[in-house]
């Protein structure tokens, strides 16, 4: 049977004289202490090495990079507006993105980490100060929560816990994958919170505080929660196979803690209803493949300090590791434990270069980035097995033995390209540098100035190795071109902002902040409310509704663009907009134009489906309600000759490179202006002297409707394309836009729209001066959810035009359309069904404790009460009798000691 031990740096108990022995409470007593060393030792690691390395917020370089840059950091800023009453949507719809998108699913996803809220504490323009206190308290409070799992799993001291759990919390999963997205960094929170729900499972107690316990995780963060769950799951496993307990007790701890899971996930339903249903309405992911990384490299991430080639990210620091690659030597260590754990680590280990198990991991989704996201969950593990070595006072054998271990691992991976000089400087020091201290701990253990010193000596250790791993993974990151970091909150976008919010006047019309000039989401960042969005939540109506309007999109449509040409801003309603000024990319310019209101009326729309358009700009007068554009018949001049083919499009030969390009020549009258659209073309385009670049690609990324200027006073248009490969564009490419004519039909919108246009959080309602007889248009996408009504008539789905909303007025005078989120209607009734179950347990617990108190006897409540608690508990919080045993489960037996 296996027993616990004292920890090292702890004072031996002496005998005492009568009662209990002190050391368990003067233990507990001392953890929120070590929980609060490990959480400082932890920022502050990290804190020093952003302030060496000179990044925000200790110096220059930005922090910005990647989704932190073009999601986070404005997300937080609409976060911030939300908080403030300055947000033209609420958290149902985002009016400021998309022209209008579902936004409940991006605030679960985003935003639902508890520090993130923070940000209303801070000025609008510190937002990344909002940010980078999010991820610091993320790491902190993983450090502190890991120190109190550790002494669940097995008791010992908790100043040695503390330092182990800064190797979980500043893993280089953290710093590399984790750092970027702030709901992620929670994760570090939900392994020990998810170990410390089943660990009273597994005693017996505490199922309702289990449960919400469960129920944060999964709200706070559920995809990080996903890995936890399984990871955490595996554990519970583990621990079972080592209880000494009868089969029967063991099933019931384990049916204690399914039941926790699904009541805790059904408490926490709406989140997953709503971003699962987001999920399947959003525009498809570019389908991902995968290949297992190399051998050698894989186990070179054991050791901290790199980052690259990609592989799980598991390094937790070379204290953990040694005592892991201990783990098989430790005498003290049944066979059995030795066995369970070790294979738990490689299995645990194996599942991640395993395609099945890899989705298994993420969700039954290969992940649009890195594929080894739930490398955080080995990390707690390794910490886990760390601790068992180290509360066990590994002898100095068993240390060397560890040491030589880690030897042999440097020796296999020293011809790889995971390291530089200074990180093998870095791991050679320190590994001999904690061996010697073990060594030292171990020889001396009796003595207590030498096991102070050595404390000392481990975490000066720890903190300075953390905070150079930190260094190091930035400056390997920060030379890599794919990271450059994004303008996030700076003079030029503090302008931009102020330039925006200066000419708002939604809901009569929309204010776009214009191109992708700082972030890709620069409505959250800029305010007002443009097209542009990049989310993994893009509905894919909205996706396919703009992109065939003529808007741009790349990371096959889960990044749009917004309309940018004259007819697509008329048909959105946008009156004004931001854009780059010429040879100056951080200033600011603005452009206005007369706009139709927000909700237009059409006598007779042909609605989507009654007719088949033949170009993009033929879609665009159907939308706008009047004629615009002449669309030429293009007539191939020179070069390679193209094909007409059966669907509608030219095919372009590919020709040699330096050869001929294929061109046509095309008629319109003088002075209209020229525009065209061939949205997976990737080329050189010339146009009347003039040459362009397209830079699509068939699905992945779509040009926007592209303007060629001004037709010349001979009304010919010479239109060349060079591309090397064979290609297809539209038939009718080019649109020539009557300016006078968009002019009148927009005047007529105005002149025939409502009265008055409101909009709230999710609704928008427009009342006429009288009985309208036609179709009332939104400038919306008409994506799942919304709800039309007129003159407080039943609501119903609304038809489309153009993929906008369209609703037809039938003489009423007022409509109205309002969003429910999808998804959210099915979560709550299983939200209020785990409510109840809670409380049915929760009245039941303190009924059986009356009915104990005063002998009374069975009653239904109390049946209950005992099937989830089977088990009585004595004073001191532990089971009564055998009820559990050994180290497995972090007890100790009455008059036993290690």
């Amino acid at each position: 049977m296996l027993t616990s031990s004292s920890a090292a740096i702890d004072t031996p108990p002496a005998a005492p004289p009568a009662g209990p022995p002190r050391r368990p409470a003067l233990r507990a007593a001392a953890t929120p202490l070590a929980a609060l060393l490990a959480a400082a030792v932890s920022m502050g690691a990290y804190c020093l090495a952003l302030a060496v390395h000179g990044t925000y917020p200790f110096g220059p370089r930005s922090r910005a990079v990647n989704d932190l840059g073009n999601q986070f950091v404005p997300y937080h800023a609409h976060l911030w507006d939300l908080m403030h009453g300055r947000a033209t949507g609420d958290l149902i719809v985002n009016w400021g993105s998309g022209y209008g998108v579902p936004f409940l699913a991006d605030f679960f996803t985003y935003l639902m980490n508890p520090f993130s809220w923070l940000v209303g504490l801070f000025p609008r323009d510190a937002v990344n100060a909002a940010v980078f206190t999010a991820t610091v308290l993320s790491i902190g409070l993983g450090a502190a929560l890991m120190t109190v799992y550790l002494g669940r799993l097995r008791p010992g001291s908790p100043w040695l816990r503390a330092l182990l759990a800064v190797g979980y919390a500043v893993s280089t999963w953290t710093i590399s994958d984790g750092f970027g997205d702030p709901m992620w960094m929670w994760g570090l929170s939900s392994f020990p919170l998810l170990g410390i729900a089943y660990d009273w499972c597994l005693r017996g107690r505490r199922w309702v505080p289990a449960t919400l316990v469960i129920t944060l995780c999964w709200a706070a963060n559920f995809y990080t929660a996903a890995m936890a769950t399984l990871g955490m799951g595996l554990v519970l496993g583990a621990r079972l196979l080592l209880d000494s307990r009868p089969v029967r007790d063991r099933w019931r701890a384990l049916l204690r803690a399914a039941a926790a899971t699904a009541t805790g996930l059904l408490l926490a339903a709406p989140v997953l209803t709503v971003s699962y249903t987001a999920s399947k309405a959003s525009q498809p992911a570019e389908p991902q493949d995968y290949t297992p990384p190399a051998a050698l490299d894989y186990l070179a991430h054991l050791l901290p300090g790199g980052l690259y080639p990609s592989a799980p990210r598991i390094s937790v620091g070379l204290l953990p590791l040694l005592l892991v690659l201990a783990f098989p030597f430790m005498r003290r260590v049944p066979g059995r434990e030795r066995a369970v754990w070790t294979g738990l680590l490689v299995l645990v280990a194996l599942s991640y270069v395993w395609k099945p198990t890899v989705l298994l991991w993420h969700g039954l989704a290969m992940p649009n980035g890195s594929p080894y996201r739930a490398a955080i969950a080995l990390t707690s593990m390794l910490v886990a097995v760390a601790w068992l070595v180290l509360s066990r006072r590994p002898r100095p054998r068993e240390l060397l033995a560890g040491g030589a271990a880690l030897a042999v691992l440097l020796a296999v991976v020293s011809g790889g390209h995971y390291f530089t000089r200074g990180e093998w400087i870095l791991i050679l020091a320190d590994s001999a540098l904690v061996l010697g201290l073990l060594l030292l701990l171990a020889r001396h253990r009796t003595d207590r100035r030498v096991r102070i010193g050595v404390f000392a000596a481990l975490t000066c250790s720890v903190f300075l190795a953390t905070a150079y791993s930190v260094f190091s993974v930035s400056v390997i990151r920060d030379d890599n071109p794919q990271w450059t970091p994004r303008e996030t909150i700076s003079a030029a976008s503090l302008t931009a902002h102020a330039a925006v919010g200066a000419r708002d006047d939604w809901p009569a019309t929309r204010t776009d902040p214009g191109p992708h000039q700082y972030t890709a989401n620069d409505p959250l960042l800029l305010g007002g409310e443009g097209g542009s969005y990049y989310s993994s939540y893009l509905p894919a109506r909205t996706a396919a509704t703009l992109q065939a309007l003529g808007s741009a999109w790349t990371m096959r449509g889960r990044h749009i663009y917004g309309l940018d040409d004259p007819v697509g801003r008329a048909i959105m309603g946008v009156s004004s907009s931001l854009g780059i000024v010429p040879g100056a990319p951080s200033a600011v310019a603005q452009h206005t134009a007369p706009a139709p209101p927000i909700v237009t009326l059409r006598p007779g729309a042909a609605f989507d489906g009654a007719v088949r358009d033949t170009s993009v700009f033929a879609r665009q007068q159907r939308v706008l309600g009047a004629r615009v554009y002449r669309v030429p018949l293009l007539t191939p001049a020179s070069g390679p000759r193209p094909v007409p083919e059966p669907n509608g499009t030219w095919r372009l030969p590919g020709n040699a490179k330096g050869a001929a390009w294929t061109s046509f020549t095309a008629t319109c009258a003088p002075g209209t202006l020229a525009y065209l659209y061939t949205p997976w073309f990737s080329g050189p385009v010339r146009a009347n002297g003039a040459e362009y670049r397209a830079v699509g690609v068939r699905l992945l990324a779509a040009n926007g409707i592209m303007p060629l200027g001004a037709v010349p006073a001979s009304g010919r248009i010479r239109l060349a394309l060079g591309t090397t490969t064979a290609q297809d564009i539209p038939r009718f490419p080019v649109g020539c836009l009557d300016q006078g004519a968009l002019r009148r039909a927009v005047t007529k919108l105005r002149a025939t729209g409502p009265a008055e246009v409101t909009a709230g959080g999710h609704t928008i309602t427009a009342a006429f001066r009288r009985g309208g007889h036609g179709t009332a248009v939104l400038a919306v996408p008409a994506v799942t959810g919304w709800r039309c009504s007129v003159d407080g008539g039943a609501s119903a789905a609304p038809r489309t035009l153009g993929g906008l909303i369209a609703v037809d007025l039938g003489g009423g005078s007022r409509v109205s359309c309002s969003f429910r989120t999808p998804g959210l209607n099915a979560g709550l009734p299983a939200s209020g069904l785990a409510l109840a179950v809670l409380l049915a347990v929760g009245v039941g617990g303190r009924f059986r404790d009356r009915s104990g108190r005063d002998g009374s006897s069975g009653t239904a409540g109390r049946t209950l009460a005992r099937r989830l608690f089977p088990q009585r508990t004595t004073r001191d919080g532990l089971l009564d009798g055998s009820a559990l045993r050994g180290t497995a489960l972090g007890l100790r037996r009455p008059g036993r000691r290690a």
